[in-house]
């Protein structure tokens, strides 16, 4: 009999997800977002963001946030790492309590101008003083790369130039490389072409797959990375969030998506669907939307 695969999930839903919703949510609503997730099995639930509230509004509360999480004895294991674009920020969410952070750089030179300001070269050095810095505060770094498969403004990104970056981040101390197909372009074709030239440079144990289900291809891209041997996906719950540089851009691959699948291939995540389920429901009902999760919309119908 062969062993059952341990997949882990990253649930971006109230960092990725929440940060573009144009209405204010209250702090108290992504607090119990939070909660919730960790409740359903979620054991790495991407908190917040250490950004200047000028750019990002929605995350103007990361102190706040942090501050309410919950305690270890609580939900014991459970891991809420925060997005940190600079020093400023690293030092910020440090103090809050992070005990790990997320950098993120472009594999697309246009989409690193016009989301950060910078070319990609600024952005990589922009880490090295916070790679020092998290080492001397023992704070783990996990690095995201946008645009792997294709970019807005410049079309289709060469695999190589995403090897390239992620060699880079994976040198520079990063344990783990997230992969994100930003506009949610890729297939399992294009998504294969880029895996492989990653993984000649780093190792397919170290890479994470972050999908976007613009063209419904989601889940065939986690599929088709799975079966390449990806143990470890990003993911939102009721597939919220999207790209606000990337026109037509949708959510994030539901969660409730990705674990039926993945339970369905017979892997191990830890999570109780129908707790998900109903997290997503709720969390839909909050922001006055369907849940964007067909997995979770068939599941509540049959429910009735």
């Amino acid at each position: 009999m062969n062993p059952v695969e341990t997949v882990r999930i990253v649930e971006v839903g109230p960092r990725d997800g929440l940060q573009n919703e144009p209405q204010p949510i209250p702090t108290a609503t992504k607090l119990a977002l939070i909660r919730r997730l960790a409740a359903a099995g979620l054991k790495d639930i991407e908190a917040t963001s250490f950004v200047s509230p000028k750019w990002v509004p929605q995350m103007a509360d990361h102190a706040e946030v942090m501050a309410g999480l919950p305690s270890e004895t609580e939900f014991p294991g459970v891991n809420y790492p925060v997005l940190t674009p600079n020093l400023k920020g690293f030092e910020a969410a440090v103090a809050a309590g992070a005990k790990e952070v997320a950098v993120f750089a472009a594999a697309s030179e246009a989409f690193s101008q016009k989301n950060i300001n910078c070319s990609i070269a600024e952005s990589v050095a922009r880490f090295e003083p916070i790679m020092a810095a998290a080492q001397a505060a023992g704070v783990r770094v996990r690095g995201y790369i946008s645009c792997v498969v294709g970019c807005p403004y410049e079309g289709a990104i060469a695999p190589q130039a995403v090897a390239e970056i992620a060699w880079r981040l994976r040198d520079l101390g990063c344990y783990e490389v997230s992969l994100g197909d930003t506009i949610g372009v890729g297939n399992p074709a294009s998504v294969g072409r880029m895996l492989d030239a990653v993984a000649a440079r780093v190792p397919m144990a170290l890479l994470a797959g972050h999908f976007h289900d613009t063209y419904g291809m989601g889940a065939a891209n986690v599929y088709a990375s799975y079966a390449m041997g990806v143990r470890v996906f990003d993911s939102s719950v009721a597939g919220l969030g999207g790209c606000p540089y990337a026109k037509g851009a949708t959510g994030n691959v539901a969660t409730e998506d990705l674990v039926w699948l993945l339970h369905g291939l017979g892997a191990s995540t830890g999570i109780d669907l129908d707790a998900l389920v109903d997290c997503g429901a709720w969390i839909s009902a909050e922001l006055g939307r369907v849940s964007g999760s067909r997995v979770a919309r068939a599941l509540l119908a049959r429910r009735g």
